[in-house]
């Protein structure tokens, strides 16, 4: 290969990456600023029409300024992530227990396990025989949560 083309191609994978990391990270800032303006919204509501310095700063970091407060007054690294991994894992709880809870009682039994298996057997067995032969499962290998049931996916339970 002459070395023209082995340079387009390095620029090419290296323009690729860079637009990759780009998109990553301007779409975490759109979150990021999405989740501000609900808080700033919310605080403009619960007030008069406008926000004082302290109203803001409690509306963008209560729950940091009460980890800080809840540690005496600081805040290790080890510590801050162990909070973000909790507040992770209870959200994914949160959505496993609301999509297998088939009472509706904020609980998960080996009925619920069950009957949410039966639900997503019954949806891959397309002719009713009992059995999920490999031409009735997903094109490509991957189960289709968002569009076929409705799902929130992401936590790879199903």
């Amino acid at each position: 290969m002459r070395k023209s083309t082995k340079l387009a191609l390095a620029f090419v994978a290296l323009a690729g990456a860079v637009g990759t990391t780009a998109y990553a990270e301007n779409n975490a800032g759109a979150k990021m600023r999405e989740g501000m303006m609900l808080r700033l919204n919310k605080a403009m509501k619960d007030q008069d029409g406008t926000i004082t310095f302290d109203q803001f700063s409690d509306a963008m970091n209560a729950r940091l300024k009460k980890m800080v407060a809840d540690n005496g007054g600081k805040l290790t690294v080890a510590q801050l992530a162990e909070a973000l991994e909790k507040a992770r894992f209870e959200q994914m709880a949160k959505r496993i227990i609301s999509r297998y809870d088939s009472k509706g009682d904020g609980t998960l039994t080996t009925d619920d396990i069950t009957s949410r298996q039966k639900k997503v057997f019954a949806m891959l067995d397309k002719n009713n025989d009992g059995k999920i032969e490999k031409s009735e499962l997903p094109k490509g290998g991957r189960v289709d949560r968002h569009r076929r049931w409705g799902g929130s996916g992401g936590d790879g339970m199903q």
